[in-house]
């Protein structure tokens, strides 16, 4: 592969690096190979699912050539117009709904907690939301799994709820402030007993990843003992 541009993002465990006029070149830190994360992609988007266009892979797979995507993330375009918040919520809840009528392939594994078989995300929060001009387009898809769909909402429910703003200061002051309706829009628009009952599992799971801070990963924790049930 060439070389890459600038560095133009970075995420927990990856950097994204200009790679031409309208692709990127997404490297993962540790050398982890993403080919099964760009098949997952490349199958969801088979599907109609709106995900970036796969160009390339290294041989190692610790490179990954993708279609370039412009646009805020959802948090970015929250954080300019937080009167957008509902229908944010909605946004989201609309991308889990559409994704999990994806039956998932033989290849993913099974999620850790539940059963079924339709295809997880498991990471799908505002940071991994584009809001493209042709519409929401879905990232980062490493943790893709097979399972049941709430397991799939309630660790959004516990991202939401519990995981860190980047950026500090303001921006974290601000967002904070909003997260409780963001929690609550999103949640209307499922039926929470199941969501409810996948929630210890799903969150004993998250908790065990290393990038998730410490913090996170005790309200997590808590969030499950307060909200889940059988907790």
């Amino acid at each position: 592969m060439d070389e890459p541009g600038r560095l133009i993002a970075s995420g927990r465990d990856s950097d994204i690096f200009e790679y031409g006029s309208d692709l990127v070149l997404r490297r993962a830190r540790t050398g982890r190979s993403m080919a099964l994360e760009a098949r997952t992609m490349e199958y969801a988007r088979s599907h109609g699912y709106p995900v970036p266009a796969v160009d390339s892979l290294s041989e190692d797979g610790a490179e990954l050539v993708m279609e370039r995507l412009e646009g805020p993330s959802m948090l970015g375009a929250l954080e300019r117009r937080p009167w957008l918040l509902r229908r944010c919520a909605r946004i989201l809840a609309d991308l889990h709904q559409a994704l999990h009528e994806i039956p998932a392939p033989e290849w993913v594994a099974s999620a850790p907690c539940g059963e079924g078989d339709r295809l997880l995300h498991l990471d799908l929060h505002p940071l991994n939301v584009i809001m493209t001009p042709g519409g929401p387009v879905v990232i980062d898809w490493p943790n893709a799994m097979r399972g049941d769909p709430d397991v799939d909402v309630a660790l959004t429910w516990a991202l939401l709820a519990c995981g860190e703003i980047p950026g500090g200061g303001v921006k974290t002051a601000l967002l904070g402030r909003f997260r409780a309706s963001l929690v609550q829009s999103f949640l209307a628009h499922f039926d929470l007993d199941p969501v409810r009952a996948c929630l210890v599992g799903a969150v004993t799971w998250k908790a065990r990843d290393a990038h998730m801070s410490a913090w996170e990963k005790a309200a997590m924790i808590e969030l499950g003992r307060r909200e889940g049930f059988g907790a």
